[in-house]
């Protein structure tokens, strides 16, 4: 994990000043999105490298040890050991970026369980949701107030900020959110949970990385990001590594500053990389997640 973000003071001017143009932003998404995809080894390797920058993430209601068992030990293989030699990539030690206690960091959310206790139980990484009425209110010191006092509770453990950023609309309230939670001392900000009706979109990811890239312009402080709920296809992962590229450069292509929340997209990245050593489609029950 990287260094912590310990925030700044609450700057009320530099939120009032923000605007989003939010036609420009729609048209870069767009734009970013049609590009055509990487293909062959380079391909292979992009997908080796956005499976180093996930989050394999369950939050069912009826997960039980065994289950939560098997997706741990998937976070740590997690592609068959014949298709990492294939590519000589065996010894290269490719796992998810965090989920699972012991050789992998364990990530809890805070739901009704208080902070403190999770961090007292091993929990590396904390997730909370902000209040979004304190955004549609602009409300902002009283949000920063919030997430300053999660930062305080977490400790030596790394805060991670959801925005729910479908219910913070229009784009403006998300960098302003983004903005805020950053200067509280959040070490990742979050699209959204992945259960919301609208999750991590492109519009919306645009506007928090160009926040994240303002603040560590003013700050010097490196904020990571995490796009979680929808996204499932390998494609689909190649072109948010793309944009983190476009965005903030390679030095934010690590799980250190980049994650991705997903549940299945490790499936359909094991089932191309599968098509690239072999010339077939495996069937996914050849490539179960756990």
């Amino acid at each position: 994990m990287g260094t912590h973000c310990w925030g700044s003071e609450f700057d009320l001017s530099w939120i009032s000043r923000v605007q989003v143009n939010q036609a420009a932003v729609l048209r870069w998404a767009e734009q970013i999105q049609a590009r055509r995809s990487v293909k062959k080894e380079w391909q292979a390797a992009w997908l080796l490298k956005a499976v180093t920058c996930i989050d394999l993430t369950t939050l069912s209601g009826d997960d039980t040890f065994s289950n939560v068992q098997r997706l741990c030990y998937k976070a740590k293989y997690p592609i068959r050991q014949d298709l990492l030699k294939a590519l000589n990539m065996h010894d290269k030690g490719i796992t998810t970026a965090a989920v699972c206690p012991g050789v992998i960091p364990v990530a809890s959310v805070a739901t009704g369980f208080p902070i403190r206790l999770e961090v007292e139980d091993g929990a590396t990484e904390i997730e909370v949701v902000i209040n979004r009425t304190l955004v549609l209110t602009g409300q902002w010191e009283a949000l920063y107030d919030e997430i300053s006092q999660f930062r305080k509770a977490c400790g030596e453990a790394h805060l991670k900020t959801i925005l729910a950023t479908g219910e913070l609309s229009p784009l403006t309230n998300v960098y302003k959110a983004s903005l805020v939670a950053m200067m509280a001392g959040s070490d990742f900000i979050k699209t959204s949970t992945g259960k919301e009706t609208v999750n991590a979109t492109f519009p919306v990811a645009i506007v928090m990385l160009r926040a994240i890239r303002d603040f560590f312009w003013k700050t010097g402080n490196k904020v990571d990001f995490k796009p979680a709920g929808g996204i499932r296809t390998a494609k689909e992962s190649l072109a948010w590594l793309s944009l983190i590229k476009e965005e903030l450069g390679e030095e934010w292509l690590t799980p250190d500053l980049f994650r991705i929340g997903a549940s299945s997209l490790l499936s359909d990245i094991e089932r191309q990389i599968y098509h690239h050593v072999t010339g077939q489609y495996a069937a996914y029950h050849y490539l179960p997640m756990s």
